[in-house]
């Protein structure tokens, strides 16, 4: 029997996972789930399991930075996201696996094949995910990225950006330098290329850095205070999500 622990914010994904695992791969017991970094740290110290399934773009901390954050890796680590473009910097290295949303049986099956033949090879996770942290060291992954205007292209650091809004099919980014700039690309666009970086979508208008929520006003959906004092409301479908990262955060 292999022990499971399944990692992502999103409750739907968690709870398909976890029926997928069920059906297909009886042999895998999923011992718990958690809806993000802080709650994910706790249950792989406290329960020890053979395997987790890490999503990589989490709002409270990235899969990968959970990695970094733990003393002991003595599990194997199967990566599930929605963007192609994190699979291929996880696994371009071809150390660990990965499942790309939405999840077939068929990937899940195989995905859970090879960490049962790594465990009867005596084999364990840790040089694996060693190697790749290391490899998206080098590739310097998540802290710069280049916004270009008619002016010219700017590098810009993702812990300076506040918050981005939609302005029909651009985007205006407001800085902690209380400085501005509008993109000619849209949120959807922006809000892909952000993924790993702490940013959240409370709404369709808007994507915001979690690092500068302020205040939650619980309403119907509810307003976010950022530090710069600009005010971001919540889609009511979004509330629950938010709700969670910010118990995350306690």
């Amino acid at each position: 029997m292999l022990e499971a622990i399944i990692v992502d914010d999103e409750k739907s994904s968690r709870e398909t996972l976890e029926l997928m695992l069920k059906k297909y791969c009886p042999e895998v017991k999923v011992k718990a789930t958690s809806a993000g970094y802080r709650e994910a740290l706790s249950h792989i110290r406290s329960l020890k399991p053979h395997v987790v399934f890490l999503d990589i773009q989490m709002p409270d901390g990235s899969g990968f930075k959970l990695l970094e954050d733990l003393d002991t890796i003595d599990f194997f680590v199967i990566f599930t996201t929605a963007h192609e473009e994190f699979a291929i910097k996880a696994i371009k290295v071809n150390a660990v696996d990965y499942l790309l949303k939405p999840i077939t049986p068929d990937d899940l099956i195989n995905a859970v094949d090879k960490v049962r033949q790594k465990i009867s090879a005596g084999q364990n996770g840790l040089d694996d995910i060693h190697f790749v942290l290391n490899e998206l060291k080098q590739q310097n992954v998540s802290k710069k990225i280049i916004l270009s205007t008619a002016s010219g292209m700017h590098v810009v650091s993702t812990e300076d950006i506040v918050r981005c809004e939609s302005d029909d099919y651009y985007t205006k980014f407001f800085f902690n330098d209380k400085t501005n700039m509008l993109i000619s690309k849209t949120l959807k666009e922006h809000e892909e290329l952000l993924a790993d970086c702490n940013f959240f979508r409370p709404h369709k208008s808007h994507l915001i850095n979690l690092n500068y929520i302020k205040t939650y006003i619980k309403s119907d959906g509810g307003t976010i205070i950022m530090t710069n004092g600009d005010e971001i409301p919540v889609s009511r479908r979004k509330k629950e999500k938010l709700l969670e990262i910010l118990n995350q955060l306690k």
